[in-house]
């Protein structure tokens, strides 16, 4: 009797301990994976930084070696600006596909105004001839490949927690601890589109 008492209470154990290390485990590994992918955004949003900072530099290099249209320049600022103006926490991945649709725009129309400004560059040859322009042009160039790869690991990172919240046993554990789904980046066409350029070598008033 006292050997079937043993046994039953062995089983009721490892019935109930056998559950929760797989709810511990599967926990974990969300955790894990919500972390990967907040990592990959505060990268992205460095990169995104790193651009920012240097577009004040280049615009006034630009500004002291060319008379360029003034609308070409004051696209680059206002959007540069509009940027700052889309707040999103650097150290959490939204969850808000609106936000985040929101930043990607904002990026996306100063990705095409800096591209303008850089075409329209090529036409001065004292610009190509500035090494300050030059440097600054070859750090922007280094700038949008950073963020392109940078963008496809956050997708990844993504990719990999919304499925993990979607399989079973992460289904039950996302609903229960607040796991949610995060959106991706994705193509705009701001970034499809090839800019246009509107050339007025006669401009001479400087914004």
């Amino acid at each position: 009797m006292k050997k079937v008492t043993i046994g039953v209470l062995g089983f009721l154990i490892l019935f109930v301990a056998i559950p929760l290390l797989i709810a511990v485990g599967t926990y974990n590994s969300l955790v894990n994976r919500q972390q990967t992918v907040d990592s990959a955004w505060a990268q992205v949003q460095n990169v995104y930084q790193r651009r920012a900072d240097r577009i004040p530099n280049l615009v006034q290099t630009v500004q002291g070696a060319a008379s360029f249209e003034k609308s070409t320049l004051e696209a680059v600022t206002n959007a540069r600006a509009s940027v700052g103006k889309v707040t999103i926490d650097v150290n959490s991945a939204p969850a808000d596909a609106a936000k985040l649709e929101a930043f990607q725009k904002a990026q996306g129309q100063l990705t095409s105004a800096l591209s303008r400004l850089l075409v329209v560059s090529e036409q001065y040859p004292e610009l190509k001839a500035n090494n300050n322009f030059l440097t600054l042009q070859a750090q922007l160039e280094g700038s949008e490949n950073r963020i392109a790869v940078e963008r496809g690991r956050f997708n990844d990172a993504v990719q990999d927690y919304d499925a993990s919240i979607k399989r079973f046993p992460g289904v039950v554990l996302a609903g229960i601890f607040g796991f949610t789904s995060k959106p991706f980046f994705t193509a705009t066409p701001e970034a499809q589109g090839v800019p246009t350029v509107n050339f007025n070598f006669n401009a001479t008033t400087n914004p």
